[in-house]
């Protein structure tokens, strides 16, 4: 059975980082590889504020799937062929990455961090502290 490899990417300087030993891991295993990005701001969601209309929604997708296309392009310049792109909504980043590794049998995640440490830490909290103590699966987290 083929591994199953979870990128997780926003665009980030550090995702970017994950984004390039994500590919890099991939060749070495023959693995199947996925980019993920987490939306907060769903249609759904979006349907409930005065502040949100479809122009801002279509420029937020937009962004999300130049991501994507970004983190593909890479894949596929390395001589990737089995990658996909998906893009998922949720309020909980580090839970949406868990909860979609798990229901898709993904076997590692991969994710980025910015490093904060102190009140910045606290305040902020840490995605990547969050998908290591929770996920089902392997975690390495690029910095």
């Amino acid at each position: 059975m083929k591994t199953k490899l979870l990128c997780a990417t926003d665009g980030s300087h550090s995702a970017d980082k994950a984004v390039d030993f994500a590919v890099e891991l991939a060749k070495k295993l023959d693995a199947h590889l996925s980019f993920l990005t987490v939306t907060l701001v769903t249609g759904e969601s979006a349907s409930h504020s005065h502040f949100w209309d479809s122009s801002i929604l279509d420029a937020a997708d937009a962004q999300l799937q130049s991501e994507l296309h970004t983190a593909a392009g890479k894949a596929k310049s390395a001589g990737l062929t089995d990658i996909s792109c998906v893009a998922v909504g949720g309020q909980n980043i580090a839970a949406s990455i868990i909860q979609y590794a798990e229901r898709n049998g993904y076997d590692h995640i991969i994710t980025g961090s910015v490093g904060r440490t102190g009140v910045a830490r606290i305040l902020l909290g840490s995605i990547a502290e969050d998908v290591i103590t929770k996920a089902h699966c392997p975690v390495t987290v690029v910095r």
